[in-house]
């Protein structure tokens, strides 16, 4: 359902959320081995994240990335749609064109009636799944969770 680059988004925010109290920045290099993410790649999505204001960016020797609100305000939705926007919460789900909303077009396929439901209480769920529950859970867990 997620793209990797938005799966990858998300883990880069829970891993920077883990530091937050530590008032540091975290360089890019430290984010990519940590979570085996390749570092020109990483470096694009965290540049999308500092763009869109979920992250602060700062250059230099001391330099690196950190979160720009606390976790409890960055909601997986808000990550999602930056990354892969909202439309997989509207689009067919088998790809079939016939579920593309048009004015005059009221025919889905023979799946978006029992998808639509499901898709809605996802949608949901990562409206209200924060960023600061998942790094509570992933600490609770004692290294069960990995990142």
């Amino acid at each position: 359902m997620l793209s990797n680059t938005c799966k990858y988004a998300i883990r880069a925010i829970i891993y920077l959320a883990l530091y937050d109290g530590e008032n540091r920045k975290i360089g890019i290099k430290e984010i990519s081995k940590e979570l085996n993410i390749p570092t020109p790649f990483l470096g694009k999505i965290l540049q999308l994240l500092a763009k869109n204001k979920l992250l602060t960016s700062t250059k230099g020797p001391n330099g690196g990335f950190g979160l720009a609100k606390p976790p409890k305000e960055i909601t997986l939705l808000s990550i999602i749609q930056i990354i892969d926007g909202l439309d997989l919460f509207t689009e067919c789900l088998i790809g079939l064109s016939s579920c593309k909303p048009t004015e005059h077009n009221d025919v889905q396929c023979p799946i978006h009636k029992r998808y639509e439901p499901i898709s809605k209480q996802i949608y949901e769920m990562f409206d209200t799944e924060n960023i600061e529950n998942l790094k509570n859970e992933i600490l609770a867990s004692e290294g069960k969770i990995g990142l």
